[in-house]
């Protein structure tokens, strides 16, 4: 920042910096303007001085023409003015023509208008220069004494005295706040014999008093910790106060205070009431946020409260909701689950009985959390899964994709609970309509219908729900059913109806006459054909009909894990040979009918290779037994390792959570009563928030890291030799520019002009220098960036030539915005990246061509290219083979989801590694800069 501006507390905009008036335009507008003509004047001036030209020739026509005004607008330009206006020379010593400003602060001091002086008054505040202040200071001193407290809320002089007096004269709530503040920063000791003697009154005060003097208690607790419990007693009075902002400033108080249990609870309590009773949605989310450290910093504590933060469900908005799920999900225990889940099912029903905003995504929520809590207490399990498979045919894909998946983890993990859950499924079969849920359906029956009579029932629901065998033969005879329904029509007491005698013909263009018997027929087959497919069906047929092959081969595997499991477990050797015959009756019946007109699209080649695999599977299972272990033991084997690892990831997730509140066998005991005076318990929550700010928190960088970060902006050869170093603060740029002058000349006004493309706005410029020769000058500029489409900075060296008229510039290379900056690994379910990628519209597919060793090589140096997490579970990575597909994801700082699918293979152990990886986002910019990234092109250049 430019050093004239380094005590602004402004901050303005520049958007068109072509349309900036001359020096002699501005002088001739103050002199012969109008007050009102002059205020917009002096708005120019201010955004030209705020963006980092200080116009130090404009003084004395401010001077001149402005100060002597009375239009109170004007002056206060005015003021903002001398706030920001050079006020020393390059000596460090005062200017002249500030005595004549110093006369002028005087008379307003004096004003009869208490407006004009209490803004006079608010100007001395921020002022810095001792010289100005001094002979002010008598006349600020009477304003102590005037009627009106406007004046003496902005008037905090520097005299600890002065300001115990008036605390004590004072009635005016803001005065005393604004004094209050001033004496707890500048004299401690004082601030705390005024805070004993009205601290019986402080529960009755005014809010903005409350505030301060709780501030003030935070900060005198860590240094004078005899009196915590006297300030702990206060506080508790405070949390009962009538506005939200003192009691969570009391709550927030209480916490940084002490850990005892009572009063974690008390501050809690208040926390989740603030989140209930407070309507914007920000505050919900911040108390939520408050009430999530809480629980990390004292686990065990808030269990009770588990429902009282269910009751942040009566907010619509979805992200309060998620917050406040993710939070109950962390704090449920087995004393608390059956209400938890309570609540949970009749909000759930709630999302079918009525329309909420985002009601798919709440349900979808709801669905994720119950089945949680049953995966971690199995008491509440059956309940929950009867609850779910009443609702499997009310929701929609999404949500009852969801219970399936539920329902197949808790089959596996509770066997008592298989029996009655597989018969509630055979019972849903003639219900449900979505193809994804009957994939999962048939899944569960075929690995869980355990006994005879379970096969019996699964396998008479399944015919019911694919109606009469073979399906082409029913169809085609449902067809000619109608053409004979169709004749019967046209017949009259058994005799053909005569002809209609035709009106007309149809001339074809060479003027012949067209006979229309052959396109007449073809249109009526057409419309039979058409009535034949909208005919009402039984479900599983008519979505075999529709096109879902994938549906039918998950039925050909049901059919033949029900045929062998029945020749397992009985003896009815005719029972077993009588379903074989109808399941691979079934099976070639679905290739039959997918190869007919009957379909809206033919089936494909890799449904028949699965749908005959079962085919031969059934015809030989009983001389080789190898093939009923594969279907009837393998691939449970299978799915019992995913659960496995879906178990150990969450185990891992939870340790990883303990092992940040744990404390270590070797770390130091706190004392109280031993430790020093002025040690304090913890650290002050508002130190720690500013630091975070400014970014004192941030790992430190090494020196590689840093020059990676240098960016020449000019030649060697050039007369001014320019290099940035790029630095990157959460959501600002900051470029720090070397300026050498390689010249034997001194070079007049130079300055760094840099303009953006892309969604990047400069708000900090360069001020102008002159540059000796061979001298080095530094000079910053901030861009604040508010997304990750592709940025670019540009600019150029602008500085004077010999005569006055003659300007110099040099061209700057352009710096290109890294979004590694921005992008963060992250993680979600599934169901959620597949929404997701369904949605999303804009895909940049990136070509590979990579030498790479491996395949899972290749994958991991994309991950670290690209920021990315891998969805892809590690058992599915396992293992030597020429080709991988894995889904990676992956979140910016702006809430933007970026999406990948790599697909590559590799020709021979040492051959080349070729495929692609699609990337998708919500907008385009995201994903062409993820296709764009050095690191996927140094892949492919190592790789080429």
């Amino acid at each position: 920042m430019a050093s004239f501006l380094d005590h602004a507390y402004s901050l303005v905009h520049q958007d068109n910096t072509a349309d900036v008036p001359t020096l002699a335009d501005l002088k001739t507008q103050l002199e012969k303007g109008t007050d009102e003509s002059k205020v917009e004047t002096m708005k120019r001036i201010l955004t030209i001085m705020l963006n980092g030209d200080s116009m130090p020739q404009l003084l004395m026509h401010i001077i001149r023409f402005v100060m002597p005004s009375k239009h109170k607008a004007l002056k206060k330009m005015l003021y903002f003015y001398y706030e920001i206006c050079p006020k020393l020379d390059s000596t460090g010593k005062l200017k002249q023509e500030m005595i004549l400003v110093c006369n002028g602060i005087r008379n307003d001091l004096q004003h009869p208008n208490e407006y004009i002086r209490g803004n006079t008054l608010r100007f001395l505040c921020k002022l810095r220069e001792p010289e100005l202040i001094e002979p002010l200071l008598s006349s600020a001193r009477q304003c102590l004494e005037h009627r009106h407290a406007y004046h003496s809320s902005s008037l905090i002089p520097d005299a600890p005295e002065l300001i115990s007096t008036f605390l004590e004269a004072e009635t005016d709530p803001t005065c005393k706040r604004n004094a209050f503040a001033a004496l707890s920063s500048i004299d401690h000791e004082r601030a705390l014999v005024y805070l004993s003697q009205v601290f019986d009154g402080i529960p009755n005060a005014e809010e903005l008093l409350q505030l301060v003097e709780l501030e003030f208690i935070r900060k005198d607790a860590v240094q004078n910790s005899q009196n915590k419990p006297r300030y702990l007693r206060l506080i508790f009075d405070l949390l009962e106060a009538n506005t939200s902002t003192v009691v969570y400033e009391a709550a927030s108080s209480l916490t940084a205070l002490t850990n005892n249990p009572v009063a974690v609870k008390a501050a809690a309590a208040k926390f989740i009431e603030l989140s209930i009773k407070e309507a914007d949605n920000n505050v919900k989310l911040i108390v939520l946020d408050r009430v999530d450290q809480l629980r990390r910093k004292s686990p065990g504590v808030l269990d009770d409260s588990v429902m009282e933060i269910l009751r942040v469900l009566s907010s619509p908005d979805i992200d309060v909701r998620r917050k406040a799920l993710n939070l109950v999900l962390d704090m449920v225990s087995s004393k608390n689950v059956e209400e938890v889940v309570l609540l949970l099912k009749k909000e759930l029903s709630k999302t079918v009985d009525q329309e909420y905003e985002k009601n798919t995504e709440y349900r979808q929520l709801l669905i994720h959390s119950i089945h949680q809590c049953a995966i971690k207490f199995s008491e509440v399990a059956a309940s929950v899964v009867e609850l779910l498979m009443d609702f499997v045919a009310d929701f929609n894909n999404a949500s009852a994709v969801d219970v399936i998946n539920f329902v197949k983890e808790v089959v596996e993990k509770f066997p008592k609970l298989r029996k009655p859950i597989v018969a509630r499924l055979v019972a849903t079969l003639g219900e449900v309509r979505a193809g994804k849920v009957y994939r999962g359906i048939m899944w569960i029956i075929g690995e869980y219908s355990l006994d005879e009579g379970d096969v019996r029932d699964a396998w008479k629901r399944i015919r019911a729900s694919l109606g009469e065998i073979p399906i082409l033969a029913s169809e085609q005879r449902l067809l000619d059913d109608n053409d004979d329904e169709k004749k019967e029509e046209e017949q009259v007491n058994g005799h053909s109806k005569p002809a209609a005698p035709s009106g007309s013909r149809k001339v074809l263009a060479d003027g012949t006459y067209a006979t229309e018997t052959a396109l007449t027929s073809q249109s009526s087959a057409a419309a039979k054909l058409e009535a034949v497919k909208a005919a009402q069906k039984p479900p599983l047929r008519q979505l075999i009909l529709d096109g879902d092959y994938y549906l039918a081969t998950v039925l050909s595997a049901t059919l033949t894990k029900l045929v062998m499991r029945h020749a397992q477990i009985s003896k009815d050797t005719a029972r077993t040979n009588a379903l074989r015959g109808e399941a691979m009756l079934i099976m070639i019946s679905i290739i039959r009918v997918g190869q007919s007109q009957f379909v809206k699209a033919p089936i494909d080649e890799d449904s028949v290779d699965r749908i005959m695999s079962g085919v031969r599977s059934l015809s030989e299972f009983t001389q080789h037994k190898q093939i009923e272990t594969v279907y009837l033991d393998d691939t449970r084997k299978a799915f019992r390792a995913m659960v496995q690892a879906e178990e150990k990831k969450r185990a891992a997730k939870e340790a990883v959570e303990k092992a940040k509140t744990a404390i270590q066998v070797d770390d130091v005991v706190q004392i109280r009563q031993l430790s020093k005076k002025n040690a304090g318990s913890g650290v002050d929550e508002i130190d720690v928030d500013l630091e975070r700010a400014t970014g004192g928190e941030s790992a430190a960088e090494d020196l590689s890291s840093k020059l990676s970060r240098v960016v020449q902006l000019t030649g060697f050869s050039d007369p001014v030799y320019a290099e940035t170093y790029v630095t990157v603060h959460q959501f600002d740029i900051v470029l720090d520019v070397l300026l050498v002058n390689q010249t034997s000349e001194t070079l007049q006004n130079l300055s760094v002009e840099f303009a953006t493309l892309g969604d990047l706005k400069v708000v900090e410029r360069p001020t102008t220098q002159n540059l000796g020769p061979h001298g080095f000058h530094n000079v910053q500029c901030t861009i604040k960036v508010s997304s990750t489409d592709t940025g670019v900075i540009f600019g150029n060296v602008v500085y004077d030539g010999a005569h006055s008229t003659d300007t110099n510039v040099v061209i700057l290379n352009d710096v290109h915005v890294d979004i590694m900056d921005y992008i963060q690994p992250a993680s979600c379910t599934e169901t959620q990246f597949r929404t997701m990628w369904t949605e999303f519209e804009w895909e940049n597919k990136v070509n590979i061509n990579s030498k790479a060793k491996t395949l899972r090589d290749f994958l991991e140096q994309l991950m670290a290219a690209t920021n990315m997490n891998c969805l892809t579970p590690e058992a599915s990575l396992k293992g030597d083979c020429q080709f991988l597909s894995a889904n990676l994801y992956a979140r910016s700082v702006f809430g933007e989801d970026a999406l990948a699918n790599l697909s590559i293979e590799q020709d021979g152990e040492q051959g080349p590694i070729t495929g692609f990886v699609r990337i998708r986002s919500r907008s385009q910019g995201l994903a062409l800069s993820l296709g764009s990234l050095k690191g996927i092109n140094k892949i492919g250049v190592a790789a080429a």
